[in-house]
C-alpha cells in the first residue's frame, strides 16, 4: 500500500496534463513521480466475419506516416460514457455502426508514467452511417479480411490494437 502525500500540475495541455506528486509507502520509503494525467481512451474492433475495419493515419510523435490501428479515440466529450466514445469513434473515422457491441478489456497504456486507461470494445452487426469526423485527422479506412488476422499481428506496432486484435483471436474469434 502507498499514502499519496502531495503534489501539483505542471503543465496542462488540450490532451493531457503533467503532475509531480510525491508518495509514501508502508515501509516508510518516500518516492517522487512524474506521471501524464490523461482521460482515458477507447478502442474498437468492428468486423463482419470476413473482415474487420482499421485505420491508418499519420502518428508524427512516433514518425509513422500511416499506423496500422483501430478506430479509436479519447474519452474527451463531457458526460460520454466509454461505450457512447466508442460508438461515435467508430462512425468518425470508418462510417459505421454496430448493433451488437462487447466490451473485451481495459488495459493501461503504460502505467509507469501514466493513468491513460483503454477500454476495447467489439462493434458487430455493422452498417453504414455518416458523421462527422476531426478535420484535423488524416485517416484511410482500410478493410482487413479475416485471414489475415495473424500477419496483421505480426507487423502491428500499435499498443491498443495489438491488444485488441489479439483478445479477438483468443477469445472472439472462435466463440
Amino acid at each position: 500500500m502507498f499514502e499519496h502525500t502531495g503534489g501539483e500540475e505542471v503543465y496542462a495541455g488540450k490532451i493531457f496534463s503533467v503532475r509531480v506528486d510525491r508518495f509514501r509507502h508502508d515501509d516508510g520509503e518516500e518516492v517522487t513521480r512524474e506521471w501524464v494525467v490523461h482521460p482515458g481512451a477507447v478502442a474498437v474492433l468492428a468486423h463482419d466475419r470476413e473482415r474487420f475495419w482499421m485505420v491508418a493515419q499519420p502518428r508524427e510523435a512516433a514518425g509513422e506516416e500511416a499506423l496500422l490501428e483501430l478506430p479509436a479515440g479519447k474519452l474527451d466529450e463531457e458526460g460520454e460514457d466509454p461505450l457512447e466514445t466508442a460508438q461515435r469513434e467508430l462512425a468518425e473515422e470508418i462510417g459505421k455502426r454496430a448493433e451488437s457491441w462487447r466490451h473485451l478489456t481495459t488495459f493501461y497504456a503504460s502505467a509507469g508514467f501514466t493513468d491513460e486507461a483503454v477500454q476495447v470494445y467489439l462493434a458487430t452487426d455493422l452498417s453504414d452511417t455518416s458523421a462527422e469526423s476531426d478535420e484535423e485527422e488524416r485517416i484511410e479506412i482500410r478493410e482487413v479480411p479475416l485471414a489475415e488476422l495473424d500477419a496483421t499481428i505480426a507487423s502491428c506496432r500499435d499498443a491498443k490494437t495489438l491488444v485488441g486484435l489479439l483478445w479477438f483471436r483468443a477469445y472472439v474469434r472462435e466463440g
